[in-house]
This record gives C-alpha cells, structure tokens and sequence, in this order.
C-alpha cells in the first residue's frame, strides 16, 4: 500500500433528499449501456414473429421480461451474457435495428437521460446479410428518429454510437477501423466486451495502439468478473481512456476498523488520473461483483472521490433505469441531490464528445436542472415549517 488517510463524512449527510419523481425528472448522463441490452419485451416479440426466430423462451411481452430478469440474475457473468442470445437474434435486418435505436433514445429520454453513449457490437448483426456499415448506418438513423421523436414528447436527448468488439472474437482491428470511418458521423468512441475471464485486453492490442494514433477514444469492459490484473492491462498496456465497471478497484483498497483507508498503486493511480469508472451497481449484484446496494463499492469510492459514474449496463435483463439505480443509491446510502449532480456531472466531463460541448451540456442542462430541483426541495422544506409554526401559534392563541 502507498497512501492512508481517514474517510471523509458519508456523502449526503445533509441536504435535498430527492423524491422518486424528482429522481426521474432529473437531468442524467449515461455512458454504459448496451442497445441489445435495453430492448423492449414487446418488441422482442413483435421482431421475433417478423424475422420467423422461434428461440424465445416465452412469447408474452410479460412473461418475457420477467424471464430476461430472472436468467440474468443468476450471479454469473457468463449465464447473464447467454440472454443477450435472443435480443441478438431478433437484430438482423435494417427494419429492426432502426425500430430498437428509436426507442432506445425515447425510453432514454422518458427516464430523464439528456445524453447518452450506448454500445452495440455491429459484428453481431450481419447474420441475415447487413454489412457493418450498413448496422452502423441504420443504427445511427434510429438514434436520430428517436430523438426526434423525444423532441416532440417535451424531452430531450443527444446519443452517441459506441461500436464494440467482442473480446472472444478476431475482429477488433475491422471494427476500430469502422468507428473511426464513422467518427464524425455518430460514432463517439469504441470498446471491447464480453467474457473477460481467458480473453484478456491484451490480445486485441493492436486495435489500441491504432485507435491511440487515430487520437480516438476508447473505453474497455474491466473489473468486472476478473480483477486487478484486467484494470491494469486495460490502462497500462491498451491506453483506455475509462473503465466499464472497474468494480474490482476495490481490492486495492482497504479500510481499517478506525476508519483509516489505504489505497495500493494501482487505486492511487486510477484516481490519481482521474480515470472514468462506469458502475452499474444492479447488474454487478446479478453477476455476483457485488452482494447488496449498501455493500456495492460504489459508496467507498464515491467517499473517496474517484471519478465515479452510475450506468444501467442492460436495462431488460437487470429491469433497470437510470432513475431505479439512483433511487437504489439514494436508499442504500442517503444520497441527495447534490450527489446525484456529482455523479452527473462526473459522466459529463467522462463522456467522448468535444470539451466545449461538454462543458455546455454541465452549464446550460445539467446545474440549471438541479438548481431547479433543490430549490424545489427548499420551498417545500420552507411552507412545512410555516405550516408547523402556524399550527403551534394558533394552539397557543
């Protein structure tokens, strides 16, 4: 170990508690997560009957979330991934990748989420004919249509394309060279996913080291079911601009019964560095890298102030949004809305688009939005009290 020091004060020890409706309608930044990962039960169905996939497990939209759910919460990451079988089955023609990106970006912007960065693997959707180009293409064209179609219900919302390339598989060099054709048209960054476990980082080390040349950004699933070892390969030896997950940090990091905390090398140097962790705290309690919300170490390492993010990872297999991870935070840990505003504004200065549009987006959306809030939260906190000397001045009368 090379550092210590004495915990800070809990984070929300005081201030605006938000309310679920609150919750919602705050502003969010969400960089992890997977379009395949999101999809809606009924449009599962609805495409599985156009394309003639009879794979699904149940055909009643649901009866099949609530089958995602449960074979996803089975604490292995490897049983989690399987699901992802049936949503990728029914992703193979132009009609409906354009249909699932729309309401991506809709159901995004319905949860409150005004910019997000959602990963897809365009290696996965060419079984029925499509060229990568064409996936990304019609891809980003659903991204548009959505959020168009977000404008229109009163929202608002800006996503940006992550290609990713399956770890297992031999074509991370095709799939870097695609995002960077498409860099200024949708595509903000890359990633690699899948098992981690026997497919470390390193064997795709050449899609970095060109992706590093290209001055592009790059974001690497790590931490997750292996440890330490895939965090420091992901940084030192690839060049990883952010951490996916990152959960496995904390076994560099230990806390004496007194309150003491001890960071090893590598900690100190991914907070040192300011490095991107992009946490989905449900989805590590399905896959087993965490036992509960309250023991998830998203709550030390916020302490701690590492550049934390919340995310939602698959929000049909976990039954998630972003506003049910935020409540799951606020309820484990008390966090308020000024918590929730770091964690927001910590996914902003983390997101893959230009500084300047990203300082615009914390200055003009994301603090006006929480300002809102707790001065929403102040005026109620202030008629309650009115009301209590009201009622204790008219009894004394």
């Amino acid at each position: 170990m090379t550092s210590s020091s004495t915990l800070p004060f809990p984070a929300g020890a005081a201030g605006a508690t938000p309310t679920p409706e609150q919750i919602r309608r705050a502003p969010k930044v969400l960089l992890h997560d997977h379009l395949d990962g999101g999809v809606r039960p009924g449009t599962v169905v609805d495409l599985a009957r156009a394309s003639g996939y009879d794979g699904l497990p149940e055909t009643d939209p649901d009866k099949l979330g609530t089958w995602f759910r449960e074979a996803a919460d089975s604490g292995s990451l490897e049983r989690y991934l399987e699901t992802f079988s049936h949503t990728v089955g029914v992703m193979q023609t132009r009609e409906a990748l354009t249909r699932v990106a729309a309401e991506c970006a809709e159901d995004l912007a319905a949860d409150g989420v005004v910019y997000a960065e959602v990963r897809y693997a365009p290696e996965l959707h060419v079984e029925h004919g499509l060229s990568l180009d064409e996936v990304v293409e019609t891809v980003n064209e659903g991204f548009r249509e959505g959020e168009r179609r977000a404008r229109e219900a009163g929202g608002r919302i800006r996503v940006g394309a992550l290609l990713t390339a399956m770890r297992h598989a031999a074509r991370s060099q095709e799939i870097a060279e695609l995002a960077i054709r498409y860099r200024d048209r949708g595509v903000v960054g890359f990633d690699i996913a899948g098992a981690e476990a026997g497919f470390p980082p390193t064997r795709h080390l050449d899609a970095f080291e060109y992706l590093q040349r290209e001055n592009f950004h790059f974001t690497i699933h790590a931490g997750e079911a292996f440890g330490l070892p895939s965090i420091w390969q992901a940084l030192q030896w690839c060049g990883a601009d952010r951490l996916g997950h990152g959960v496995r940090i904390i076994d560099d990091i230990e806390v004496a019964r007194d309150g003491t905390v001890s960071l090893g090398r590598l900690a100190n140097y991914v907070r040192d560095k300011r490095i991107p962790l992009e946490m989905c705290p449900t989805s590590n309690l399905q896959t087993g890298a965490a036992a509960s919300y309250a023991e998830h170490p998203i709550g030390l390492l916020r302490r701690l102030h590492f550049r934390v993010t919340v995310n939602t990872d698959n929000r049909l297999m976990s039954g998630t949004s972003m506003s049910r991870e935020f409540a799951e935070l606020v309820a484990a840990f008390g966090y308020t809305l000024d918590d929730m505003q770091w964690f927001t504004v910590n996914a902003m200065k983390s997101a893959f688009i230009p500084f300047d549009e990203r300082l615009a987006m914390i200055n003009d959306v994301i603090k006006p939005g929480y300002s809102e809030l707790k001065a929403e939260w102040l005026f109620r906190q202030t008629a309650a009290a009115t009301a209590v000397a009201s009622d204790s001045w008219s009894e004394e009368g």
